[in-house]
């Protein structure tokens, strides 16, 4: 478990995340993903759809490890998870850019 599994699950409840993959390009493409977490177990193609849609519109993006996504929020073979703007969102990106 990362650090960011806690608040992943209560912005899960929160409703401040968008889960599944085609949901959350389409929240990169409308401008209201601020953070990407990608399931290291996802498929080339679809690592590659995301990671090339944040790199164009500048959002940030940051693996998890093999089902950590669907643990956390408790839903079954979510690849990825689109964050909106808020508070959850900026404590997630502090822990997942501290080091270790």
């Amino acid at each position: 478990m990362t650090p960011v599994s806690g608040l992943l699950g209560l912005s899960a409840r929160s409703g401040q995340i968008t889960l599944g993959a085609d949901l959350a390009l389409r929240e990169i493409k409308a401008g209201r993903a601020a953070l990407v977490l990608l399931d290291e177990g996802a498929s080339d193609g679809t690592k590659k759809k995301i990671a090339d849609a944040c790199a164009f519109r500048q959002v940030p993006l940051h693996m998890l490890p093999a089902g950590e996504i669907s643990r956390a929020c408790g839903k079954e073979e979510r690849m990825a998870a689109a964050v909106k703007r808020g508070k959850l969102c900026q404590r997630m990106l502090e822990l997942l850019s501290q080091p270790g």
